[in-house]
């Protein structure tokens, strides 16, 4: 069924008892052309792109839980294509203008808002480093501006800008910026990978590889039985590294908790997106009214999707640096997802060692904001066994080489063996 307001009308006035099933729900088949492990965005979209733009559409999508259950559906929401260095640049502008256009593409409303993003600063030296990102930015055809403190003032007239230890002293502003609604963009793409062929099998977890003589993947052994895949992929976000233990690799990746928050409702305050220069805190108004923020890492190496109070202490205290009026709102309820988190703060889109097995993954805190370009690369890579021209320096082998793109380093011990 196509979505239009047409069918809003028709459906409404049968008392909509007509509308179909978003997507299919098939039993899995013997063997697939491509088996991507993962049912989050990155997952989806790779399968959405093989099918649409390369015509491959014997692919499942295997997901150990319900679409949305893993990381899409906890993250703060936000798009942006503020990066500043080679690779970065150019993959989250292409990331970027896939979000200008997703709605169109997928018939889905995936509440695409571009309020823009403002990441304050508070010092001489940070002024300088975000007007050398926001030139760089420029020199790419993305968009910035960097503000000073007036100009801060006119745009977000509420924050606090008498703080003697945190002063604010501008912005870079990137308008394009903004948000969207993670679960909206699950669904719309395994919608659209659904009507393009693409088997989305839920609640079937991947327990094992199957391999043949040479040690080539040949399929994957799930709680619904073995699978056979003529190639596998890989794009399991913080369960990466478990993953490709059963295939015998151990990656350059660590897990992390990263928290997010939301307050009760409030009336329309926050504009677009506000990060803190001088912490780490990050924060959007929801259309519903609430608050959506977080910050930092839980520090500690873990799989489970919940956090521990003093990281929550700590982005509340980012927040209240900046606007200490948020200190009357009630906070609604905190969750956590597993972050894959590279040496380097960027991420892995490559052939593994292991034939057959292809690995997307190591996306930090960038994966939400990267899903259409992920997806369109990745499937790029599973359909020509090449690298995209936007994804050519995410190569798994490049810290043994040296090559890495420090965007910013998470991992406290890199894996390099």
């Amino acid at each position: 069924m196509k979505y239009s307001i047409f069918s809003l009308a028709k459906a409404a006035l049968s008392g909509h008892k007509g509308w179909t099933r978003a997507w299919r729900d098939p039993a899995p088949k013997s063997r697939y052309d491509v088996v991507i492990i993962g049912g989050g965005g990155h997952g989806l979209a790779t399968a959405y792109f093989l099918a649409r733009e390369y015509g491959i559409r014997n692919v499942a999508v295997l997901e150990k839980g319900w679409i949305g259950s893993g990381n899409a559906g906890r993250n703060t929401t936000i798009i942006r294509s503020n990066y500043g260095l080679p690779g970065n640049t150019g993959f989250y502008e292409l990331s970027m203008k896939l979000w200008e256009r997703m709605e169109q593409d997928l018939n889905y409303n995936t509440m695409v808002s571009q309020r823009g993003i403002i990441n304050l600063y508070h010092s001489d030296a940070q002024r300088d480093a975000f007007a050398r990102r926001g030139n760089t930015m420029r020199i790419n055809g993305i968009d910035a501006e960097l503000l000073d403190a007036e100009q801060i003032r006119k745009e977000l007239p509420f924050l606090n800008y008498n703080n003697a230890r945190f002063p604010i002293m501008g912005g870079l502003l990137q308008r394009r910026a903004g948000t969207a609604r993670h679960d909206a963009v699950v669904w719309g793409y395994a919608r659209a990978a659904s009507e393009g062929g693409v088997d989305i099998i839920q609640n079937c977890e991947v327990t094992g590889f199957v391999r043949d003589a040479s040690g080539r993947v040949t399929g994957v052994e799930t709680s619904r039985g073995r699978i056979g895949a003529g190639k596998v992929g890989m794009a399991v976000a913080g369960s990466s590294s478990r993953v490709a233990a059963m295939a015998g690799m151990k990656l350059p990746i660590e897990s992390h908790v990263l928290q997010a928050f939301v307050s009760e409702a409030i009336k329309p305050l926050i504009p677009g997106v506000i990060t803190f220069g001088a912490g780490h805190f990050y924060v959007s108004q929801s259309d519903k009214g609430g608050l959506v923020f977080g910050g930092d890492l839980d520090g500690y190496n873990s799989y489970a999707q919940r956090g521990n109070m003093p990281v929550m202490e700590d982005v509340c205290e980012g927040g209240m640096a900046i606007m200490p009026m948020i200190g009357r709102v009630r906070m609604l309820r905190q969750w956590g997802g597993i972050m894959d988190m590279s040496m380097d703060g960027t991420p892995i889109i490559d052939k593994t060692p292991v034939d057959g097995l292809y690995l997307n993954a190591g996306w930090c805190y960038g994966g939400f904001k990267a899903t259409p370009a992920s997806g369109l690369v990745f499937a790029h890579l599973l359909a020509r066994d090449e690298p995209h021209s936007e994804a050519a320096l995410f190569r798994l082998d490049r810290f043994r080489r040296g090559a890495t793109i420090d965007e910013k380093g998470q991992g406290a011990q890199p894996n390099l063996h």
